[in-house]
C-alpha cells in the first residue's frame, strides 16, 4: 500500500485538496502500476509559523496578505 504524503502552508480549499488527491491518485498509477484503492493520501496542512528554512520562519518571509 503505497502512501504520499503531503505537507503544505494552511489555506488551500477542500476542493483543491480534492482535485490534488486526484491527480496524485492518478499520476502514481499511471507511473507504478496498482489500483486507486491501494494509494494512501495523508496531506498536513502546517502554520506558516511552524515552519522555518534558511534561518527564518516562513511566516516572516511570506506575511499574509492583509
Amino acid at each position: 500500500m503505497p502512501v504520499i504524503r503531503v505537507e503544505m502552508f494552511k489555506g488551500r480549499t477542500v476542493d483543491q485538496k480534492r482535485q490534488l488527491v486526484k491527480e496524485l491518485t492518478d499520476a502514481f498509477i499511471r507511473t507504478c502500476g496498482g489500483t486507486p484503492e491501494s494509494v494512501q493520501i495523508v496531506i498536513t496542512d502546517v502554520a506558516k509559523e511552524d515552519w522555518g528554512g534558511a534561518g527564518i520562519l516562513m511566516s516572516d518571509k511570506y506575511p499574509d496578505k492583509k
